[in-house]
Parts: structure tokens; sequence; C-alpha cells
């Protein structure tokens, strides 16, 4: 038989273990009624935290837009670039001088295949018409290519779709024409000709193939 102390000293651990129970089944649940967390806005005078203070704000479309610049070729590159983040110009004068000579050198040797890619359907029939003439009258082209004096985009417009750039391209070659005997009908073998070409590129910005194809020239075309 248990002795009163002891009997004591179970009753309190008793009431202990309920007390506790009553307690964790209280703080252990929400009851819908606890109060709102801390507010956690920082205040006006708040330590300022570096690593947000570098987050940058980037421009809308709309705010880009008031942005273009008053230069009517500059206005009309911006726009391409605006629809095609991949466009840079001075990477396109760069291919616009590779599209040239390869253009030129091909249109002299009358090299059907090479030209086709890079015109348009109506460019290529007037290089074709050419062309044609010059084998129905047997004649050949000397053509030396020799290099740029100046290339400078004289025009740029985005419509719709479509990117048009004009370029002003200062170029020297030498060029003579042979007759069905070989003698010169045009041109000089040895004399370097100045010539100033504009032609007009384009490009739909939407699609995959990045060159840009040749819808217009005049000039002087060997």
């Amino acid at each position: 038989m248990l002795d009163p102390q002891t009997l004591e000293i179970l009753v309190l651990a008793v009431i202990a273990g309920v007390i506790l129970f009553r307690l964790y089944t209280v703080l252990g649940r929400r009851t819908g009624h606890e109060a709102p967390p801390p507010d956690s806005r920082v205040p006006a005078n708040a330590p300022r935290d570096p690593a947000k203070d570098n987050i940058v704000t980037l421009p809308t479309r709309s705010e880009q837009i008031a942005d273009r610049p008053a230069d009517p070729v500059a206005r009309g590159l911006f726009d391409i670039k605006l629809a095609d983040r991949d466009f840079d110009a001075d990477h396109f004068l760069s291919g616009s001088r590779a599209a040239y000579e390869i253009i030129v050198t091909a249109f002299a040797r009358g090299d059907r295949v090479t030209l086709k890619p890079l015109l348009s359907s109506e460019v290529y029939a007037a290089f074709d018409q050419v062309v044609a003439g010059r084998e129905q009258q047997k004649q050949t082209v000397e053509f030396t290519f020799v290099g740029f004096k100046d290339v400078k985009i004289v025009h740029a417009a985005l419509k719709n779709r479509a990117a048009e750039i004009t370029v002003a391209i200062g170029a020297q070659f030498i060029s003579a024409t042979h007759d069905a005997g070989g003698q010169v009908v045009e041109g000089d073998t040895k004399s370097v000709r100045d010539v100033t070409d504009v032609w007009t590129f384009t490009r739909d910005v939407h699609a995959r193939d990045p060159n840009w194809l040749l819808v217009a020239t005049s000039g002087g075309m060997p």
C-alpha cells in the first residue's frame, strides 16, 4: 500500500499531465482569432538594401518608341532593331560588302547558280536578261574586283514584317567586255573604274533565315 507522500506525488503528476495536454491542444491549433502578423513593410527611414538597389527596371515598348531618333535613317534602323533583337547595323554593312562582291563577280561571269538565291525574282530576271544577251552575242567579261571606297546606309525602314535597307556602295573594279574574236568592245583591261551603286536589301524580320535579299539596284554594274 502506497504511503501518503507517494500518493500525493502521483496525484500532482496526473494533474500536471492533464494541464500540459490541454495547453498543447490549444497552442497547437489555429482558432481563426489570432492577431495579424506584424507589418512587414519597411519604414521610409529604414536602412537601404544595396542588393535591391541594383535592380534595373527595363523600359516598356511604348517608352522605347517615344525615344525613336529624329533622323530618318537612324529611326528606321531603330525600328528594325526593335523588331529583330539580333540586328546590328555594322554587321549588316559587313554582310552587304560581302554580298556586293559575290554578286558583281557572279554577274560578270554569268554565274546564275550563285546569283539566284541572293536576288529577288525581279532583279534576277533583269540580270539574267543581260547575261543571256552576252551569251547570244558570244561576249565574255574579264572582271577583277579591286575594293571598296565607301559603303553607307542611306535609307532604312520597317514595313510590317519587312526590314528594308538601302546602301550606297562606292567600289573599284577592272572590267572589260570581249566579243567572240577576243576584241574589247566595252571597258578596259587595265583601267580601274570607280563606280557607285545604290542597292536595296530586304528581309522578313520574323523569318529564321538571316540572309537579306537584293530587291533593287542602280549604278555602274559591270
